[in-house]
């Protein structure tokens, strides 16, 4: 017995399998040490369509019973319960407005929209804090606060001019998603026709700028040329507030493999996203299938949209939707942690931007859920840590000590429209 003891201290005899750490007891430790710091969230798209931003009433303590919105029937996927409940510490809110928009109309409905989540931050002090460095992250996450940043979803906002995106900075903005489903004047976009091949000339030094200044480039929703030109641009890390890997689920949302691999050399994180239809390849394929069969309804009953209506329907109930998993969602950490490295990985949920997220991690609440899952895979606590806000963290901190180093760089000037 003494000999087995001795072998056991000596590392040379594998413990019992009964005493190595429960995955649940590991996924609880590294969140409870280090938060989730969520990438994205629509809850600001949720005020703005439920509630007309009309928020006197509005009970951010309980949303499951929130009016329908037109797209979305139940009630909202976050509260701050629910929030506790899920382990998250920090969260971006995306003041996200139609990319529809024109580009005027697009900058005064981003302005409505950062003021109304600062109003509603500032309504519950005791669960939610504004921060805008990873300094105020660490310090509301040890209050027991969620810290709550801001970010862009799609520059378009920004009305082709660098001085509103300056000006979008100094309000607390701390990320820009260049793009969102429609390309623009300087961007194309992953979901739309391309026409400048990436980046113009402007929407490169819209990255330069953003370096300067500490505003996050994100690349969710960008084309992968886009990616690339931005990444040849960029002089501090990017993210990917909110999207997959393209290798696990091809939809043209996610990153591919040519992108992924850079990242170790810029730095960069991918925040995984939770949006069914980006995470099951199934679901993806159900999905291109559903809209190939409604545009051939639509060519067959021209004018007659009750028959497309019933015909659809008739489809639907023979072809059900594929059930997207917490597993599947795994998948695509596994395979960004194979190409690139664990280092590279977040959390970017899309909650309130989507029907509902995969069995089991329905809304907020359920990220232990995915954290348990990647520790039976053998993920480690540290490496949960990493994943969970660690990495998001740390590439806060090299935007901001970027933008320190250029404290004696002036301002990229751009002329403006002659009158």
């Amino acid at each position: 017995m003494k000999y087995l003891a001795c072998l056991l201290a000596m590392g040379l005899v594998a413990a019992p399998a009964m005493a190595q750490q429960a995955p649940e007891d590991v996924a609880k430790a590294a969140l409870e040490a280090a938060p989730v710091f969520d990438g994205h969230n629509d809850v600001p798209e949720q005020l703005r369509d439920r509630y007309r931003n009309m928020i006197a009433d509005f009970d951010f303590t309980n949303t499951a019973d929130a009016p329908p919105n037109g797209w979305s029937e139940g009630g909202m996927h976050t509260d701050i319960p629910r929030l506790r409940q899920g382990h998250v510490g920090a969260q971006f809110w995306s003041v996200y407005v139609s990319a529809g928009l024109p580009d005027a109309e697009a900058t005064v409905a981003v302005l409505e929209q950062i003021d109304v989540m600062k109003r509603l931050i500032g309504r519950y002090p005791n669960d939610l804090a504004f921060a805008r460095t990873a300094d105020e992250v660490e310090a509301a996450v040890s209050e027991g606060r969620i810290a709550s940043m801001l970010g862009m979803e799609g520059g378009y906002a920004i009305s082709n001019s660098l001085a509103v995106l300056r000006q979008f900075h100094a309000l607390g903005v701390r990320y820009m998603t260049l793009t969102h489903s429609k390309k623009m004047d300087w961007a194309d976009s992953a979901t739309d026709t391309p026409q400048h091949g990436g980046l113009t000339d402007f929407g490169k030094d819209v990255v330069r700028e953003m370096n300067r200044l500490g505003m996050l480039v994100d690349l969710s929703h960008v084309s992968e040329e886009t990616m690339h030109d931005a990444l040849d641009v960029a002089r501090a890390p990017v993210i990917f507030s909110h999207s997959g890997a393209r290798a696990i689920n091809g939809h043209a949302r996610n990153v591919p493999d040519s992108v992924l691999a850079r990242l170790k050399q810029n730095g960069g994180v991918v925040m995984v996203v939770a949006l069914p239809g980006y995470i099951s390849e199934d679901q993806r394929v159900w999905y291109s299938r559903r809209q190939a069969e409604e545009a051939r309804l639509k060519a067959l009953w021209q004018g007659q949209p009750d028959k497309v209506k019933e015909a659809l329907a008739a489809w639907d109930d023979a072809h059900e939707t594929p059930v997207a998993t917490v597993s599947q969602m795994a998948d695509h950490i596994d395979h960004i942690r194979e190409v690139v490295g664990v280092e590279h990985i977040g959390i970017g949920g899309d909650y309130d931007g989507m029907a509902a997220g995969p069995e089991g991690m329905e809304d907020v609440s359920g990220y232990p859920a995915l954290f348990i899952e990647l520790a039976r895979r053998g993920y480690s606590q540290a490496e949960l840590e990493m994943i969970a806000s660690r990495n998001v963290l740390r590439v806060l901190r090299e935007a901001e000590r970027h933008t320190a180093s250029q404290r004696d760089v002036p301002p990229i000037e751009t002329p403006v429209k002659s009158e």
